[in-house]
């Protein structure tokens, strides 16, 4: 191994009720691509903040290019050299794509003051180098997940730091714009650049990483050579057993139809297209998982908006629900009408920070627990208690903090929350996004038992082998349109593909 660039010894963190890390030691040499693998919970993410400055107080010692280091904070730890792109979004919505990228950084003219025009004209270099169009002006909270976890990357980017972090980079893009990612990364091994990647999918740790370091249960248990190891062996180090292959079973014929979508239409004003969705059209059975596919700015989300009364613009066309006319106004009045949406963005549409495990899980089932007008706190409890065990949530307790829970556990909280009000849809839009393959796994069967309940679920993903296990039916977007609709049995990821890139002039 090259000489290390970062040591870690007896690193250590304790949050309210949790040890996340304990006696974590290990070593990353200059200029390798370092996997971090683990379990939601295993540790990971604690430990890159610990070393990008973002944690400060713990246990043990960090040593960056041979000197011990004590970052107070994310200053200190570029001012080292390292940079990190978190798995939940840190952008500032009200600003533009070109003033998040520079924030605390802003570039200045010959007379000192703030250039806007500077900043615009680097960040477009930067998103040119990820090849997207995004522009620089766009305020980042109109942008869509996928669009702004670019902005991220093109943030870190720009700090042209030595040492590079990447937490679940692509846990929000598509295959092309994972593809763009990965020939943006081997040029900046070219220039030498260290990169540690936390990632679920074991397809980009192998083809990626030289080395691979497991974490479980807060604690390091080994590191490995990627080209003296495969999937399996790192799946069983990171969840302490051999991981079962994933059999579903035969799910029960589909049963009446529950929901009916004629030619729904949503405009989408100032644009050349002049819309985000043109007349789309399926149904979608009791007891069936319907698959939404489709690359980034398809409108796999707008169509989710839609159904769940969450639309910007008004929705054109008509769509019934159990065979009666159905247009949400409002996500109250598809509530109340028996429809769910688990969102796509955790961090900003899914939990509320300032609530705790117990709270999160129970606020859209309060209703269910008033007792002659007033909050019945036992049954409360007792709602969200249910779900922390049916889901498996690895949480100190109902009164811990949501933002304590790694990102997969907050996922299994909002899926919770949504069952509690017993729905008749269920609509995931990318669930497993930032969830490790033991939770994906337990999300799978229980979408499974979900369907043979009688339950209709839609779901979209960015992953088509995920597409291809859960559905009975996928539909393929692109560019607002429908363009194919496959079985099952006739599905493969060539032809979701062909119909994914398939533009429509």
């Amino acid at each position: 191994m090259a000489d290390p660039i970062v040591s870690l010894r007896k690193i250590g963190k304790t949050f309210p009720g949790v040890r996340a890390l304990s006696d974590v030691s290990f070593e990353i040499a200059q200029g390798e691509l370092h996997a971090i693998c683990g379990e939601n919970g295993a540790g990971k993410s604690t430990l890159m903040k610990i070393l990008s400055g973002v944690i400060s107080d713990y246990d043990g010692e960090l040593f960056v290019s041979g000197q011990l280091a004590q970052f107070r904070g994310t200053r200190d730890a570029e001012s080292a050299s390292i940079s990190i792109i978190h798995q939940e979004l840190n952008l500032v919505e009200q600003l533009s794509v070109a003033a998040n990228i520079f924030l605390g950084r802003e570039l200045r003219n010959s007379m000192g003051l703030r250039s806007d025009r500077e900043m615009e004209q680097a960040a477009k270099k930067l998103l040119e180098d990820l090849e997207t169009d995004i522009d620089p002006r766009a305020l980042a909270g109109s942008l869509r997940v996928g669009d702004q976890q670019l902005v991220e990357i093109a943030k870190a980017l720009s700090l042209k730091s030595q040492i590079l972090i990447m937490d679940e980079p692509t846990s929000a893009l598509t295959e092309s714009e994972v593809a763009r990612l990965y020939r943006v990364i081997a040029k900046l091994r070219e220039r030498g650049t260290t990169i540690l990647y936390i990632s679920h999918k074991m397809d980009e740790v192998f083809q990626l990483s030289n080395r691979i370091t497991v974490l479980r249960d807060g604690c390091f248990i080994r590191t490995l050579e990627t080209s003296e190891t495969n999937a399996g062996e790192i799946t069983k180090w990171m969840v302490g057993r051999e991981l079962e292959s994933l059999e579903l079973g035969e799910r029960s014929e589909p049963g009446e139809v529950i929901l009916e979508v004629k030619n729904l239409s949503l405009v989408w004003p100032g644009h050349a297209r002049g819309y985000r969705l043109k007349d789309i059209s399926f149904h979608l059975r009791r007891g069936e998982v319907l698959g939404i596919a489709g690359l980034m700015g398809a409108g796999r989300t707008e169509l989710m908006e839609c159904l769940f009364g969450a639309a910007e613009q008004t929705v054109q066309g008509a769509m019934l629900l159990e065979g009666k006319p159905y247009r949400p106004s409002h996500p109250e009045d598809a509530c109340q009408a028996g429809i769910a949406l688990v969102t796509e963005d955790r961090k900003r549409l899914g939990i509320f920070s300032a609530m705790n495990v117990g709270q999160n899980i129970s606020i859209c089932s309060l209703k269910e627990t008033l007792r002659a007008g007033l909050l019945n706190r036992t049954m409360e409890q007792d709602a969200s208690s249910s779900m922390v065990s049916k889901l498996q949530v690895k949480t100190a307790g109902l009164e811990s903090a949501i933002t304590s829970l790694s990102g997969g556990n907050q996922q299994k909280c909002i899926v919770g929350r949504w069952l509690l009000t017993q729905p008749k849809i269920l609509l995931l839009d990318d669930p497993t996004r930032g969830v490790d393959v033991g939770a994906k796994s337990e999300l799978y069967r229980l979408i499974n038992k979900l369907c043979q309940d009688g339950l209709g679920v839609i779901v979209t993903s960015s992953e088509l082998p995920e597409l291809l296990t859960l559905s009975d039916r996928i539909l393929v977007l692109s560019e607002g349109r429908m363009t194919a609709e496959f079985r099952r049995d006739d599905a493969t990821q060539e032809k979701i593909m062909h119909a994914a890139t398939q533009g429509w002039q």
